[in-house]
């Protein structure tokens, strides 16, 4: 039960982060320099797609330019390619 309570947790705290994205209120820089707890498992390709004008294809020219697999997560990020990824969406 206590897994089931958490991970609905996670759920709810990533759609909210994924709408606060979409809406201009946070920066998915910020998120990938610092993710907070409940972001490390989510997969980078899926938080890309809540960016405003980021679709399937720009999320997927990002990772493939930075050499990241789409099911790559936030938290399995190395640290160059957290800065290269990071670096490219500062352009």
């Amino acid at each position: 039960m206590d897994a089931l309570k958490r991970a609905n947790d996670i759920r709810v705290r990533r759609a909210k982060l994924k709408k606060d994205l979409k809406d201009g209120r946070a920066k998915i820089e910020k998120i990938l320099q610092n993710p907070p707890e409940y972001v490390s498992t989510a997969k980078v390709f899926d938080m890309l797609l809540a960016v405003p004008k980021f679709g399937r294809v720009k999320a997927a020219r990002f990772l493939n330019q930075c050499r990241i697999s789409q099911s790559k997560t936030v938290g399995g990020l190395s640290d160059r390619q957290r800065a290269e990824l990071i670096g490219l969406l500062n352009r």
